[in-house]
């Protein structure tokens, strides 16, 4: 009986999308000087990516950024590893351009970013030879654009939302989008601010137990100019991104403490035992500013394209921890201990990255048509880090890089045929404090080599809107900014000791993936990603010391099996032959979305079990076009995740949202509940290598929330504009439309 559902959904959802596209080619026809407006759909699954609409859903954007990306199906993020999509090790980009910052960090950047202010989120499973090479196994590229219309339009979103556990806790956002078009030029403003008090409860393995109370402020925003000269295109985009936190921490918990034995030969040292009560306040800085510069050059054919851009990106950030108190006694003879006040840790970082790359493509004979692009990218990075006063890392990358890549058609068959050469210099120094208070400096492994990173693709048309794809590339992931610093930014009590690990080296992947995608939404695929020098965190015990630190992991494997399943609810209850007539628009029906993924960690000398994933979507419409928006996310626990061991569940929470839309749909008002189950906690088992003792931590965020959110689009004086059509990009290569620089 399910296999018959389950062939039965495949079927009817494909004849409902061939419906939905053929009355769309009659209508083109028909009409030739109206702007077409298309719905967005939810999910779509492309070639090369899986494409989710954020603009147009509320249950993904009522909140910030981060909440919305942990409810993308076939998604794993964590405190631990950072995120994972179907397998692969995600490299994250703001409009295009990639952030390089990670863990920690990225978190709190995509936590002072509202929801509302994005468009969509591409998730680019199979980088081409156009995307750098150190796009690792796949890309997550977050699109906040929007177009500009030729009369000013301006949208305001807002959200409060709210939660209740130890105390009463507030979140709000706001932004606003302004954007126009005249004879000159068009120009974009989108600026906001997000404000969020959350909760977070921490137990590492019974020796540091937490509480701690954050408040973060984010604010936000980006402005762009674009100027049509002829058929070419200059653009100007400058954004900038302030995060303002702070975590007022009260902890308890058991240590032990090394005492020097005077005048001993060789040196000798008393260990003593203590438990302990503390009261720390940490605030963190962080500010981003990027400018960017773009020139597109045009041609008689739309196919032929040559672009040049400039950009340069800096970024401060700043980390302070001070110990209000810390009371407590040893445990031999209850001797007591009290430190009041002092700084723990002040830190600070500078990053600066400056870049520049030509773009060129066209058409090409060749088979039945094709197309050829080629280009190039010089990139130079500086990171400096600093540790009260004393500057410990000085990390200098320079990246030379040209790629060409031939895409063609025969038959049914397309073929992408690609490579991509990079050179890299990096290298830099550290320095410490020794125990006589020297600076001790070494140099960093240099890596000073040039590689090639080719990529192959092939696709068979099985028919309208369904075909199978082989894929294969291979890339390089260097070290994350957040990986390299050996300065703590995060938390430090009297037992635990958090540092990067200026020394890793970049990782290799080779990764395959073999799909079968039907009609954008079906979708079942299986993929491997081959490793070597893995980025991985560790957490190790040794006595009552905890230590979190970077590694490098030789060789690993990630195998993943994945598939995607759209289910109108209408197969239960309608004949095939009334279904076939039945006038299909998404936003309009019942459905829901199903998605299911199995991964697989393999590790040498580690027993990993493998996890599935969860996700499911339904989309109900009630009396009164309210629609009724239910999601739920699950992933198996006692599965290994990298060097940990899942004791409960990553993902286990039910979201809802109810929506209704006003005002001739202008104004959009949703109200909202996160993890109404409250199942949503992390708890894993570290297993360091090399035999060290494991932990247990434990991390509950304050996940069940709940809220209110309002989009509103001010209308226009002018009575015969109509908003241009928000059409999602359906290849890399398409024409450029909006003033913020999409994803390329």
């Amino acid at each position: 009986m399910k296999k018959t559902i389950l062939a039965i959904s495949l079927l009817t959802s494909g004849f409902i999308f061939a419906q939905e596209n053929k009355e769309t080619k009659v209508k083109e026809k028909e009409i030739q000087e109206v702007t077409l407006i298309k719905t967005k759909k939810a999910v779509e699954q492309k070639a090369d990516r899986t494409i989710f609409d954020f603009s147009e859903q509320p249950h993904l954007n009522n909140g910030n950024v981060l909440e919305g990306i942990k409810k993308l199906p076939g998604l794993v993020s964590t405190d631990i590893a950072g995120m994972m999509y179907q397998g692969k090790v995600l490299d994250v980009y703001l409009n295009g351009r990639p952030l390089n910052i990670t863990s920690n960090e990225l978190n709190s950047f995509l936590e002072g970013m509202p929801a509302n202010s994005v468009d969509r989120i591409e998730v680019i499973t199979q980088p081409g030879a156009e995307f750098p090479a150190t796009s690792g196994g796949a890309i997550m590229n977050i699109i906040t654009n929007k177009n500009a219309n030729k009369y000013l339009t301006a949208t305001y979103s807002g959200n409060y939302s709210f939660t209740n556990y130890d105390k009463f806790r507030s979140r709000t956002s706001n932004s606003m989008n302004l954007n126009a078009r005249n004879k000159l030029f068009g120009w974009q403003l989108n600026f906001g601010q997000n404000y969020r008090e959350s909760m977070l409860n921490t137990n590492q393995d019974n020796l540091l137990l937490s509480n701690t109370d954050r408040i973060g402020r984010g604010y936000f925003a980006k402005s762009g100019l674009t100027f049509d000269l002829g058929q070419d295109r200059l653009l100007l985009n400058y954004d900038i991104y302030h995060n303002n936190n702070d975590n007022y921490t009260l902890s308890s918990g058991e240590g032990i403490e090394t005492i020097k034995i005077p005048n001993t030969t060789p040196q000798q040292y008393q260990y003593r035992d203590f438990i302990f009560d503390a009261s720390d306040a940490a605030h963190t800085n962080n500010v981003r500013q990027e400018a960017v510069v773009t020139y597109q050059k045009r041609f008689a054919d739309k196919a032929q394209k040559l672009d040049f851009q400039f950009g340069y990106t800096k970024s401060d950030s700043k980390f302070d921890q001070d110990n209000i108190f810390r009371t407590g006694k040893y445990t031999d003879n209850n001797q007591a201990i009290s430190i009041v006040g002092g700084n723990v840790l002040n830190n600070q970082s500078d990053m600066r990255i400056a870049n520049f790359k030509v773009d060129y493509s066209q058409p090409i004979k060749i088979l039945d048509g094709g197309k050829v692009s080629l280009g190039g990218l010089y990139e130079n990075q500086d990171f400096d880090t600093e540790s009260k006063g004393l500057t410990n890392l000085e990390y200098k990358r320079q990246t030379t890089s040209t790629y060409l890549e031939f895409q063609a058609k025969l038959k049914k068959f397309d073929f992408i045929l690609g490579t991509r050469a990079e050179n890299y210099d990096i290298s830099g120094v550290t320095r410490v404090i020794d125990s006589t208070n020297s600076v001790i400096q070494k140099d960093l492994i240099p890596f000073n080599k040039f590689k090639l990173f080719p990529n192959a693709s092939v696709q068979y048309n099985l028919m309208n809107q369904v075909y199978v794809a082989a894929n294969y590339n291979k890339k390089i992931s260097l070290p994350s900014i957040s990986a390299l610093n050996p300065n703590n930014t995060t938390f430090q009590g009297p037992n635990t000791q958090v540092t990067g690990n200026p020394n890793l080296q970049p990782t290799i992947f080779d990764n395959y993936e073999l799909k079968i995608s039907a009609f954008d939404y079906a979708f079942i695929g299986y993929s491997v990603s081959s490793a070597k020098n893995q980025v991985a965190q560790i957490i190790r015990k040794d006595g009552k010391n905890l230590y979190n630190e970077q590694v490098n992991i030789s060789d690993m494997k990630i195998h993943n099996f994945n598939l995607g399943l759209p289910v109108p609810f209408m197969i239960f209850s309608k004949p095939l032959s009334e279904i076939m007539k039945f006038n299909f628009n998404p936003d309009k029906i019942n459905f829901m979305y199903l998605y299911a993924g199995y991964q697989k960690h393999d590790i040498d000398n580690l027993n990993n079990k493998g996890f599935w994933i969860f996700n499911v979507m339904a989309q109900v419409i009630l009396p009164k076009d309210i629609k009724l928006t239910a999601n739920y996310s699950y992933l198996t626990p006692k599965a290994g995740y990298f060097y940990f061991t899942a004791e409960k569940p990553f993902n286990n929470n039910v979201d809802i949202t109810l929506t209704k839309k006003f005002m001739d749909n202008r104004l959009t008002v949703s109200v909202f509940a996160n993890d109404i189950f409250n199942g949503q906690v992390m708890q894993v088992r570290s297993n360091p290598p090399g035999g060290g003792e494991s932990v247990i931590l434990r991390n509950k965020y304050d996940t069940r929330n709940f809220g209110l959110s309002i989009n509103y689009k001010i209308p226009t004086k002018n009575k015969l504009a109509k908003e241009d059509a928000n059409i999602l990009n359906q290849t890399k290569k398409e024409e450029n439309t909006g003033v913020m620089q999409q994803g390329q």
